[in-house]
């Protein structure tokens, strides 16, 4: 039996400007009142995330931080459904106000739509 590893290794993140343009050019779309998450296949066999929490949505640095810190553990644990796609998550303003637990549920359902979409792709 193996076991899983649920660490976030660099391997794991996008980068690169390059990295993130890619996703940015033909995204596909999962939205909701909290985030807007923007996903493309990669031709790796491991999904990548990359976070653009903007300082015009999220003003101070702690509440940007917070929810980065979020969206790194939601994905940490759901690594190992979702196969090889690149993803980019944007944070809205009622984010801001959102209780954490509502948060990961919001995440917990982009990640298994983005799983289902870009695996019809």
């Amino acid at each position: 039996m193996t076991e899983l590893n649920y660490g976030f290794p660099p391997q794991l993140r996008l980068k690169k400007a390059a990295e993130f343009k890619n996703v940015f050019t033909n995204p596909i779309k999962s939205t909701d009142r909290y985030f807007t998450l923007l996903a493309t296949q990669s031709d790796f066999g491991h999904p990548r995330v990359g976070l653009a929490i903007a300082k015009k949505m999220i003003r101070k640095a702690v509440h940007r931080n917070v929810i980065k810190r979020t969206v790194r553990e939601s994905f940490r644990i759901q690594q190992h459904t979702m196969g090889g796609i690149d993803i980019v998550v944007l944070a809205r303003k009622e984010a801001l106000d959102a209780p954490p637990g509502a948060l990961r549920k919001s995440l917990e359902k982009h990640w298994l739509k983005l799983v289902s979409k870009c695996a019809s792709c």
